[in-house]
């Protein structure tokens, strides 16, 4: 068991040069490579996500702007609909107003033609009155005239 322990103390008496050259190639590659690697690492890391929050804040403002401009226009569309509802509204009445008016003198010259048609209904009616009293006295005369012979 000496012999073993022996050899265990000899061998780690030979491997101290590789574990200390070891431990310095690790502090070295750590202050010369790794540090600067990471710290680049920690750059790139910190303006990714900075371009990554201007991104997310400008795309934030786009759609916010958006969603003005969509407002703006729906209440510009409101503003016109309400204006040719108006309009329609004024034709309408226009409209309305003309066909009384039309509606009022296709009345009175309906009432006229009346008129112009009773008078001379009357005046017919008249003549035809006085026009049957002098062919009945003419019939009466021919056929009394015609009994005398």
């Amino acid at each position: 068991m000496e012999t073993v322990i022996a050899s265990l103390g000899d061998l780690i008496v030979r491997a101290l040069p590789t574990f200390f050259l070891i431990l310095i190639l690790h502090f070295y590659m750590k202050a010369t490579f790794f540090g600067p690697l990471e710290a680049a690492l920690k750059d790139r890391q910190a303006a990714t996500s900075g371009t990554k929050k201007a991104a997310e804040e400008s795309l934030a403002r786009a759609e916010a702007k958006a969603a003005e401009y969509e407002a703006k226009l729906r209440d510009a569309r409101g503003v016109i609909y309400k204006e040719q509802e108006a309009i329609r509204a004024q034709l309408r009445d226009q409209q309305n107003e003309a066909v009384a008016a039309v509606k009022s003198k296709c009345d009175g010259m309906l009432k006229d033609a009346r008129a112009t048609v009773q008078s001379e209904l009357e005046a017919a009616k008249a003549g035809l009155a006085s026009q049957s009293n002098a062919l009945a006295a003419q019939i009466a005369q021919t056929i009394l005239s015609g009994r005398s012979n």
